[in-house]
C-alpha cells in the first residue's frame, strides 16, 4: 500500500546497492579499495573532531583549494558534495531536469526550463544504473544508446543530443575511452555532457584537461574508490565557474551542508598524501592484470578494464550458478541478471591474497 504517497514517489524504481554482508565474507562486490585510506587520515579526523558543534564550511572552501591544486583547476572550477551520488544528482537537477509535459497536459513546472524540451538526454544501455533512477526523479527525459556488441561504446550514436551522461571507465563493462571520443562527443551535444569518472584513477584518461576548453563540460569524481574512502562519502565535480554556479544553486536548494567537518578534513588528508595513493592504485592495477590473466589460463574471459574490477564471462556453468557458488564459499560478488549482463559476473580486484581465494573458487566450481 502506497497511501499518502505522491503520483512521483509511486513511479519511482530506486536504485538498488550491492550487498552489504551480515557476515565475514571476500567481499569482491560494491567496488571498495583493497586498501584502507592513508594514514594521514584518521590523524586528520582526530583533530577535526574537536570542533564538532559547529557547522562545516557550507561550501567546502579548503577542500576546493586542495582538489583544485591536485588538478590543476581554479577553486571556483570545483563542487563539493556528499559522494558523487550527489554531484550526479544535482547535475540532473540543474542541467536536465524539465517538465516533459505542459502545464495544460498535467505537467509540473520545470525547475530549470530550457529551450529544447523534447530533445533527449542520452546514456548507455549497459551502465550506472541510477541514471535512469535520477533521470525519473528530476523529470529528464532519457535515451540509452546500445553499446557495441563487443561492449564498446557507440559515440556516433551519442551525437546531437540535448545532453550527455557518460560513465568513463564504464561500469560494470570497466572500458574506457579515449580523450579524443570525449572531446567529439563534447563537441556535438547541444548541452552538458556529465563524464562519471568514478574508476578513472585506475588507468583511463581523465577529461579534467579538457574544462578549460568546453564550457558544456562536467567531470564528476569520488574519493570511495581511489582514496579508500567509501564510508566517508565525498565526492567533488570539475567544470565552468556557471556550470558550478548551477550546482550550488541546487545544493543549496536541498542542503547547505552535505558535507561535515570529519568528510572535510579526511578528503584533504587523503589527496594530499599523493605517494600512499599513488602505490595503492597502482597494487591494484598490477593484481587486475594478475587476475586477467589466470582467468585466461583457465578458459576464462573478461572485457578489458581501466577501472577496480572485472566483468567475467562465464557460460558453463551460467553467471548465475558460479554467483550462487562463490557465495557458498564465502566470496561475494556482483550479478546483474538483466538483458545483456546475464552472462557475467562483475569481481572487484581485492588484494593478491582475496583474488588468489577468488580464483581458486572459480577453478573448484567450473
Amino acid at each position: 500500500m502506497k497511501e499518502f504517497w505522491s503520483e512521483k514517489a509511486k513511479r519511482l524504481t530506486p536504485y538498488t546497492a550491492g550487498e552489504q554482508p551480515t557476515q565475514t565474507m571476500i567481499k569482491l562486490n560494491t567496488n571498495e579499495n583493497a586498501y584502507p585510506p592513508s594514514p594521514k587520515v584518521k590523524e586528520a579526523i582526530m583533530e577535526a573532531a574537536g570542533d564538532l558543534r559547529l557547522y562545516p564550511n557550507a561550501d567546502a572552501d579548503h577542500l576546493r583549494k586542495v582538489i583544485a591544486a591536485h588538478h590543476g583547476v581554479a577553486p571556483g572550477e570545483v563542487f563539493c558534495s556528499n559522494g558523487s551520488d550527489e554531484a550526479l544528482a544535482f547535475c540532473f537537477a540543474a542541467f536536465f531536469s524539465d517538465s516533459q509535459k505542459t502545464e495544460a497536459e498535467g505537467g509540473s513546472t520545470a525547475w530549470f526550463p530550457r529551450s529544447y524540451p523534447d530533445s533527449h538526454v542520452r546514456t548507455l544501455d549497459v551502465t550506472y544504473s541510477f541514471y535512469p533512477v535520477w533521470a525519473e526523479l528530476f523529470d529528464a527525459p532519457l535515451q540509452t544508446v546500445p553499446l557495441k556488441e563487443d561492449y564498446s561504446v557507440d559515440v556516433a550514436k551519442l551525437y546531437g543530443a540535448r545532453g550527455v551522461v557518460l560513465a568513463n571507465p564504464n561500469a560494470p563493462t570497466g572500458i574506457a575511452l579515449p580523450l579524443c571520443a570525449i572531446e567529439k562527443i563534447l563537441h556535438k551535444t547541444n548541452g552538458v555532457v556529465i563524464v562519471d569518472e568514478a574508476y578513472a584513477a585506475f588507468g583511463a584518461e581523465s577529461a579534467i584537461p579538457l574544462v578549460k576548453k568546453h564550457k558544456n563540460l562536467v567531470v564528476v569524481r569520488t574519493l570511495s574508490k581511489s582514496h579508500s574512502l567509501a564510508g566517508l562519502r565525498v565526492g567533488y565535480a570539475i567544470a565552468d565557474e556557471n556550470l558550478v554556479s548551477a550546482l550550488r544553486t541546487v545544493k543549496d536548494s536541498f542542503n547547505s551542508y552535505p558535507l561535515d567537518r570529519l568528510a572535510q578534513a579526511g578528503a584533504c588528508a587523503a589527496i594530499e598524501d599523493t605517494e600512499y595513493n599513488e602505490q595503492t592504485t597502482q597494487d591494484i592495477i598490477a593484481t587486475r592484470a594478475y587476475t586477467i590473466g589466470e582467468l585466461w589460463k583457465i578458459g576464462i574471459s573478461c572485457l578489458p578494464s581501466h577501472a577496480n574490477f572485472i566483468f567475467v564471462e562465464f557460460s558453463n556453468p551460467s553467471a548465475k550458478q558460479v554467483f550462487a557458488a562463490l557465495r557458498d564459499r564465502g566470496i561475494l560478488v556482483r550479478y546483474f541478471p538483466q538483458n545483456r549482463m546475464e552472462n557475467f559476473l562483475r569481481v572487484t580486484i581485492g588484494t593478491r591474497t582475496e583474488m588468489d581465494a577468488f580464483l581458486a573458487a572459480v577453478k573448484e566450481i567450473i
